[in-house]
């Protein structure tokens, strides 16, 4: 028999917790490559810092949402949130899978229709709505979610004007168990305000009431609070039905469930507290199937899903730029990117990995980014190999608002590419110029040169 190769042992240290047996944790492997294309290379040929969008990825968490609720209920109809990444290609890769646009203002609301969405698959969400958004909105019979009474009586008189009934929805906050409440959009549901709200609809006739909408917060780490929500949404819809002998065709749950980013302050990483997109799925769907429907009156379930499809597809490459010692002695560590184009950095300890491969050594590390602003943190502590200048690093589950919330401040917004199901990389956002940040500028004759 052939001797075999003595191999030495390697121990891993465990990515969970603060301490273990081995000692302080490290941070993750390196990555080197997206989606077959080498960091190294997107950073050289798109510049330093870079949004880098997985194509593969976004189709992937769409398929793997849709298959969660459709196998579990009946008729299930995505709406992409544009808040969350509202770049045209993105939004039309999600509208290629079959998801409807999700809108919370106007520009958006354009966009949607200049990406070819249909106005009567557009959901016309938000508070601030003038009546000539709700009148483009009738024009196109969009799905109208009424957010005030406010909103509401300005609705029924341009309905009233124009002789139309437009389809409208209510947004109603509630007590899921989830604090704070979010009880600054819609209207109430244990005080009655919903109630209000539904029945001087019926009653006047002015606006057709289709469905009902609730959107309970944000990064929801309990997948029961959906189920309290359905419950309640449920509630309101058999009530319609045995008050006013209506059926009302959709409940929409909105979004909010939680990415797979860690939160500030968790012992645990998020892969280990998160619930799976199916866990939310149960949770809904159980709830509506159970809540007293007759099988030919269930409502149709609209999903405005947004952070949880999108977080883990969208990469951010930057580059070190120095390093130094604190007063403290700690090691920081000053990146070409920071809160500018990372807003969520305030409350998520992204996941961030060297990009060229690394050894054992490991030290405590403060992030910091570019900006002449001391607030300007990527990361208070996190532990990484040492990395010198014009080394590279990958931030991870940028996918979600970061684009959407990036600023223009101290530093110009950067270019945003997207790997596609080939590997091929496209520009689909060229970063900023002065140009570009000077165009809507005017300035009076006597200011447009200086006298020094």
């Amino acid at each position: 028999m052939e001797k075999k190769i003595y191999e030495r042992p390697i121990i891993k240290p465990l990515n969970t917790g603060l301490m273990n047996k081995f000692g302080t944790r490290t941070e993750y492997l390196a990555m080197t490559h997206i989606d077959g294309v080498a960091v190294k290379e997107l950073i050289k040929n798109y510049g330093s810092p870079v949004f880098v969008y997985s194509e593969a990825k976004i189709r992937s968490n769409f398929q793997n949402a849709k298959r969660a609720f459709t196998t579990r209920y009946p008729k299930v109809q995505f709406a992409w949130s544009y808040k969350t990444c509202y770049l045209n290609a993105i939004c039309n890769i999600y509208h290629q899978e079959g998801s409807w646009a999700e809108v919370v203002s106007r520009f958006e609301y354009d966009k949607a229709l200049k990406n070819g969405v249909p106005g009567n698959k557009i959901i016309f969400n938000g508070p601030d709505k003038t009546a000539e958004d709700l009148t483009l909105a009738i024009d196109n019979d969009s799905l109208i979610h009424i957010d005030h009474f406010d909103e509401l009586y300005m609705l029924t008189e341009i309905a009233q004007q124009k002789n139309v009934k437009p389809r409208v929805a209510i947004r109603v906050n509630m007590d899921c168990g989830v604090y704070p409440l979010w009880d600054r959009f819609g209207f109430n549901y244990e005080t009655g305000q919903a109630w209000d709200a539904i029945s001087k609809i019926l009653v006047t006739g002015s606006l057709n009431l289709v469905g009902l909408h609730t959107h309970i917060g944000t990064y929801i780490m309990s997948s029961a609070a959906y189920a309290v929500a359905a419950s309640k949404m449920a509630d309101l819809a058999l009530g319609i039905r045995n008050k006013f002998n209506k059926s009302i065709e959709y409940i929409d749950m909105g979004g909010g469930f939680a990415s797979k980013n860690t939160l500030k302050g968790s012992y645990l990483q998020a892969t280990d507290y998160v619930p799976e997109i199916s866990e939310y799925a149960d949770a809904i769907c159980s709830t509506l199937l159970t809540s007293g429907f007759q099988a030919n009156e269930l409502p149709y379930l609209y999903l405005e899903t947004g952070r949880a499809l999108i977080d883990d597809a969208g990469y951010l490459c930057g580059s070190v730029i120095a390093n130094k010692r604190l007063s403290d002695g700690r090691k920081a560590t000053i990146m070409d990117f920071g809160v500018n184009l990372m807003f969520t950095s305030f409350w998520y300890d992204h996941k961030i990995t060297p990009a060229q491969e690394f050894g054992h050594h490991t030290e405590e590390n403060v992030l910091y980014g570019p900006l002449c602003m001391n607030i300007d943190v990527v990361r208070s502590s996190i532990m990484l190999p040492p990395l010198k200048t014009k080394d590279n690093v990958v931030v991870h589950h940028v996918g979600a608002y970061c684009v959407t919330q990036s600023m223009q401040f101290i530093a110009l917004r950067p270019k945003v590419v997207l790997i596609d199901m080939d590997d091929k990389v496209h520009i689909i956002k060229n970063n900023e110029s002065l140009e570009d940040l000077e165009k809507n500028e005017i300035s009076p004759g006597y200011l447009l040169k200086s006298t020094l």
